[in-house]
């Protein structure tokens, strides 16, 4: 039963994958729109307030919230095809996603998503995203 909770927790994360994704290219940061901290870091975030999950790159992933908080999340090594494949998932036991969580790249292999890399999380930052095409005066 815990692994197929696991799955279904997983669902709205393989659902994002399922999204036209880009080859990695070293330029990455193309994707990774600019943000400004909006407070303190924390170390978990409560897993069923996650509206969605938008992966930038391989290090950094937001946790768009249902309030409309965002929590950024920069792993402190790359994540092996996490930015291309776009999904992950991970397992835990209570409603918590915690800076101390694994999480595992989802590749999709023939049309089933099969679990790659292990990574570790990083602390939630709240963030606010920075409105573009404004210039200073």
């Amino acid at each position: 039963m815990p692994a197929r909770f696991a799955l279904l927790a997983a669902l709205p994360f393989i659902l994002a994958g399922c999204a036209a994704s880009q080859q990695d290219s070293p330029d990455r940061n193309a994707r990774v729109p600019e943000v400004k901290v909006a407070g303190e870091a924390r170390s978990c975030i409560p897993r069923s307030q996650v509206r969605q999950s938008q992966v930038r790159s391989d290090q950094i992933i937001d946790f768009e919230m249902r309030n409309g908080d965002v929590y950024r999340v920069t792993m402190p090594n790359r994540c092996p095809g996490l930015g291309f494949e776009r999904a992950f998932s991970y397992e835990t036991s209570i409603d918590q996603l915690c800076s101390a969580d694994i999480i595992y790249v989802l590749t999709n292999i023939g049309g089933v998503p099969q679990r790659g890399a292990g990574c570790g999380l990083a602390p939630f930052v709240p963030v606010e995203y920075v409105k573009q095409g404004k210039s200073a005066s």
